[in-house]
């Protein structure tokens, strides 16, 4: 079946493409944010985004942590598919 995900399993289960640009449209940041947060270069989180290559664990691991210093929550696949959202601020609940 012609899939266009990275092969590796582990790189995937990590941080999926998807989730990254999600993540990024909640955040409202673009991709050259995103690489400054997880201190990479551009086009590894481009790369990673497009499936162009498979990025290393490391790499993939600091934009998950860049995201989650955000304000990203991961949610496990739990049946609907992995998934994300925006943690609330202390600011939003009293509303």
């Amino acid at each position: 079946m012609g899939t266009e995900r990275p092969t590796s399993t582990e790189n995937v289960d990590a941080l999926l493409p998807a989730q990254c640009r999600a993540a990024r449209a909640l955040l409202d940041i673009n991709q050259q944010e995103l690489a400054r947060l997880a201190d990479l270069g551009l086009s590894t989180v481009v790369d990673f985004e497009r499936s162009r290559r498979v990025v290393s664990n490391d790499a993939i691991r600091s934009m998950r942590a860049a995201l989650e210093g955000c304000g990203i929550e991961f949610l496990d696949e739990n049946g609907g598919g992995p998934g994300l959202r925006l943690r609330q601020g202390p600011h939003e609940k009293e509303k």
